[in-house]
């Protein structure tokens, strides 16, 4: 179980190490691949994996050896947080999610009535996430498991046992019935499905949600988000009919992150950004200004209990924004310092990446999504190009400068 970890604690663990350029794998790796397949094939039989399933997974499996060279090169981009809101609460997420809402209304009613999770939080989380599970995502951003695990489990000295861990929980999940190993498709460490979670996670934390005996990353997202809602109510203590916090507005001078009831607060002077009073103003919250002269906040308990997920306040914020504003809630009201842009339709996004690929800049498709791709390209134009800060942010000002050039 994961009880002592976060979600994501796997990957914080893995990123750090897997750096290893795959041509000194010959010098790493005990054996060549195909070898080293026969050799492991004793460990997965002891954990309840068939012969078949075996032969059915990793037989003529090719290891995915860029996974150690990309990381070795993964670039950074060092987003304002205005950024990093506007590309995850993105024009193409809205449409998306709001149609996703629709079609899924049943599964968070239940969700709400069994967990008590508000069905924002679950949007968000699911949108940011894997996208809702969108095919085209998982076609051209996400890579098959095996390859990449069969590779580190292989080729990676500093945690191989950890990887070999992992990659036998993925082939017990396919033991499983789970899934099958050619929709398991994720990141290059293995995280996977709706709720990009690493295969341990899946086999210790999620749930048969949907009653027709098994777990299932992928097709419906009812295991997966039940499973969430369920993590969040026992890892995040999540408080059943209580918001996740409010924007506000801050009388001058005040500052501090102490706790305080909503109806404290109001005495001194906060207000709703929207006007609007505290539905619960017994209920307590903390003050949280993330960047001067930007948007404030008073969060609640449950904003905490959505952090247990990844403890980055900012992807936090991201996922209940995008959540509210699935639910018919606007933008901020404030603006965060330096974002005149506003964020681009899902058309702009794709004008972008169209200008872009003509120019000679892979952006690894012009499907509207912007992943790591995408934003390698931009900053790499706006390098050529002389713009400053090159940022790979895909904002109207880029779109202006790219129409320009043609």
């Amino acid at each position: 179980m994961i009880d002592s970890l976060t979600r994501r604690s796997f990957l914080a663990g893995a990123a750090s190490v897997c750096a290893l350029p795959s041509q000194l794998l010959a010098q790493t790796a005990a054996q060549p691949f195909d070898q080293w397949v026969t050799v492991f094939r004793p460990r997965a039989l002891a954990r309840g994996v068939s012969e078949a399933t075996y032969a059915r997974v990793m037989g003529g499996l090719k290891p995915n050896l860029t996974v150690f060279a990309q990381q070795k090169a993964q670039p950074e981009f060092n987003e304002q947080l205005w950024q990093y809101i506007n590309r995850r609460v993105s024009d193409w997420r809205m449409i998306e999610g709001k149609a996703r809402a629709r079609e899924h209304a049943a599964l968070f009613d239940r969700i709400e009535r069994d967990f008590g999770v508000h069905r924002g939080v679950m949007l968000g989380l699911w949108g940011i996430e894997s996208a809702y599970g969108d095919p085209v995502v998982q076609q051209n951003h996400m890579k098959p498991v095996f390859p990449s695990l069969a590779a580190l489990a292989w080729g990676e000295p500093r945690r191989r046992q950890y990887w070999e861990q992992e990659l036998l929980n993925a082939l017990v999940v396919v033991q499983r019935g789970w899934s099958r190993p050619d929709e398991m498709r994720g990141s290059w460490a293995g995280a996977m499905g709706h709720t990009q979670w690493m295969p341990e996670v899946w086999l210790n934390v999620g749930m048969d949600y949907d009653g027709d005996g098994r777990v299932s990353p992928f097709g419906k997202p009812d295991d997966a988000l039940g499973s969430s809602a369920r993590y969040l109510v026992q890892r995040g203590k999540y408080r059943r009919g209580e918001h996740w916090g409010y924007e506000v507005i801050l009388p001058a001078g005040m500052g501090g992150a102490a706790n305080n009831t909503y109806a404290n607060w109001t005495a001194l002077g906060v207000k709703r950004a929207d006007g609007q009073p505290f539905p619960l103003p017994n209920a307590s919250a903390k003050l949280w200004v993330p960047v001067k002269g930007g948007p404030a906040f008073l969060l609640g308990p449950n904003f905490d209990a959505v952090k247990t997920y990844n403890p980055s306040m900012n992807y936090t914020l991201a996922i209940v924004h995008l959540g509210d504003r699935l639910l018919g809630g606007g933008p901020f009201v404030q603006r965060f310092p330096g974002s005149e842009d506003r964020v681009p339709t899902l058309p702009e996004v794709q004008e972008i990446q169209k200008r872009l690929t003509a120019a000679g800049f892979d952006t690894g498709g012009t499907d509207g999504r912007v992943g790591g791709d995408t934003m390698k390209s931009i900053r790499n134009f706006q390098i050529k190009a002389g713009m400053q800060p090159a940022d790979g942010y895909a904002g109207l000002k880029l779109l202006a400068r790219l129409r320009q050039g043609s």
